[in-house]
């Protein structure tokens, strides 16, 4: 287990983070905090990056406007991106960080900007899931 993990569970608890599972040997949280809307986050420990990502919805009409919606969105967000899957079929939120210098603000900023995120575009989320 990595000082990067460690470091990285201690900023979670701290933030109040609920841990929903940890993997020591893949360095990886999935985690939650329902009050904010933050579900199935996963936090993952990729040395020299600290990678969070979590799915928002699925893409059910790829001929829809969305795509154009949240690449606009997307200059409005603080910390993080919305982006594809691999699979171009789900929609998440994803944020780098680099490990070696991590503390406390630059996580917190980047949960912030999540919850912020959720707390203020969720009824379109909505919408563009339902599409």
């Amino acid at each position: 287990m990595s000082e990067h993990f460690e470091k990285v569970k201690n900023f979670l608890i701290e933030l109040e983070y609920t841990i929903l599972k940890e993997d020591p040997n893949e360095e990886l949280f999935i985690v939650e905090k329902e009050d904010t809307g933050i579900t199935n986050l996963i936090i993952d420990c990729e040395d020299p990056i600290l990678i969070i990502e979590g799915v928002l919805f699925e893409i059910k009409n790829k001929q829809s406007t969305v795509f154009e919606e949240l690449l606009a969105k997307n200059r409005e967000i603080i910390h993080g991106a919305f982006v594809l899957d691999e699979n171009r079929t789900k929609v998440l939120f994803r944020d780098t960080l680099q490990l070696e210098n991590l503390d406390l603000n630059e996580i917190e900023a980047t949960l912030n900007s999540l919850e912020l995120l959720l707390s203020e575009y969720s009824t379109q989320i909505i919408e563009f899931s339902n599409q």
